[in-house]
């Protein structure tokens, strides 16, 4: 059973209904028009602060890691590491579903600047080990995929139907700016002042996070009945999900891309930068902004669009053209003309994540929204398995040849998941409009 929060309405009263109305002389809606909802720019901010610091966080212990171990399947073990929430992903999207995201979200970016505290606690006083870091990784892990689900299904909350596409595409360019400022931000204070002082910056951010989502307002929402046991309440979630192909296609297609697309980004490119390319933390930094610039630019050009007219061949075009990018880009063995390559890697990720995103978001019922993502996050379990696999392979055969691989099995499955699922290209749902996507 499900019940509406007392009190709740179409419109966030604190910022909605009293927004102004963003447009182009065209009548078009502009490309910061979501900022107009007071809830949306202090999530916004929030989001900012905690995916820079989580770039940082990466950058600076993947690499301490590394140097410290000379082993890419424990740099491997460590990104997969940072995941291991997935695994119970489809709870937290009942959690989510259940309380305040707002307040789930609070207690959740707390806990990461306590933990962040604690690294740079240990590295100012020289005593951080590898263990360390991996149990920090462990504890972080668990949690940081219930701050995903709980950050999706929030921007469903306080931005209308119609601007979710904007949304989500401004949403997207903070973890595209955070993967160029913060991983460039982190690997300079690192270089120059040492882990314990580049770590303090860390949780520095973690901290203001909390603070400005602490500042969004909450009227609309939709929660189960609290007399549902929580199994059951799963269990009416994956049903809704089973009886739509659409939605299981794109469930299959997240989880190819964590398998195949992202290792190379989140968690391999240390392993490109000091066995391929030869080069230090600073050139790491170099090669994950160009990923970054364009997938901030593909976040950007996202965000522009009022409508898409074919989110689901707009989805596989950007899966397909990012396992080919991935391609090309393991033929070079020098950085320069790499960048670009990488470059349009980022912008074909963009494409794909947002418009998966924006594509559940509009098919799913509101009461939904936290178990579709809650399972949606389970896929993202398809990155720590494709960074261990990873890791093993690159130690046997070379980086190049495993992101050969992964690109070749990436292309050869999306199309068996067009095969599987022929809705993908049929469906013709609009993204952007008024009309409710359609099987």
């Amino acid at each position: 059973m499900v019940k509406t929060v007392a009190g709740s309405s179409d419109q966030d009263t604190t910022s909605t209904a009293t927004a102004p109305s963003v447009t182009h002389p065209s009548g078009r809606a502009g490309l910061f028009h979501s900022f107009s909802y007071r809830s949306f720019r202090m999530q916004w901010i929030a989001d900012s602060l905690m995916s820079w610091s989580n770039e940082m966080e990466n950058l600076i212990l993947g690499w301490f890691v590394l140097v410290q171990t000379d082993s890419p399947f424990l740099l491997g073990l460590f990104g997969a590491l940072k995941f291991l929430g997935t695994l119970v992903a489809p709870i937290y999207g009942v959690i989510a579903d259940r309380m305040d995201r707002r307040h789930m979200l609070i207690g959740l970016r707390s806990i990461f600047a306590v933990l962040a505290l604690t690294v740079t606690t240990l590295a100012l006083t020289g005593t951080l080990e590898v263990w360390h870091v991996f149990v920090i990784a462990t504890l972080t892990g668990m949690i940081r995929v219930a701050d995903n689900v709980a950050r999706q299904a929030l921007i469903a909350d306080i931005v209308p139907r119609e601007s979710l596409l904007n949304a989500y595409g401004l949403t997207r360019t903070t973890q595209d700016s955070a993967k160029i400022a913060g991983s460039l931000i982190g690997a300079g204070l690192f270089a120059q002042f040492g882990l314990g002082l580049a770590y303090t910056g860390v949780t520095v951010l973690y901290a203001s996070s909390v603070v400005f989502i602490a500042a969004v307002s909450i009227v609309r929402r939709a929660v189960p009945s609290q007399r549902d046991p929580v199994f059951r309440t799963l269990k009416s979630g994956v049903s809704y999900m089973r009886d739509s192909p659409t939605i299981m296609a794109v469930m299959f297609l997240a989880f190819l891309v964590n398998l195949t697309a992202f290792p190379l980004s989140n968690g391999l490119m240390p392993v490109v930068a000091r066995d391929l390319f030869n080069t230090d933390e600073n050139g790491l930094a170099r090669l994950l902004a160009a990923v970054a610039s364009g997938a901030l630019t593909g976040s950007i050009a996202m965000a522009a669009l009022s409508r898409i007219a074919r989110p689901d061949r707009v989805m596989l075009f950007g899966v397909v053209a990012w396992h080919l990018f991935l391609l090309l880009f393991a033929q070079f063995d020098t950085a320069g003309p790499a960048f670009p390559v990488l470059a349009t890697v980022g912008f074909a990720s963009s494409v794909s994540m947002i418009s998966m995103t924006v594509l559940l978001m509009t098919t799913v019922q509101r009461e939904f929204r936290g178990r579709v993502m809650g399972v949606r996050m389970l896929a993202v379990y398809g990155l720590p398995m494709g960074l261990l696999i990873g890791g093993a392979l690159a130690e046997v055969f070379g980086i190049q040849a495993t992101i050969t691989i992964y690109g070749i099995v990436g292309l050869v499955l999306t199309a068996l998941s067009v095969v599987v699922w022929p809705q993908l290209l049929r469906s013709g749902a609009v993204i952007g409009s008024d009309a409710p996507p359609r099987e």
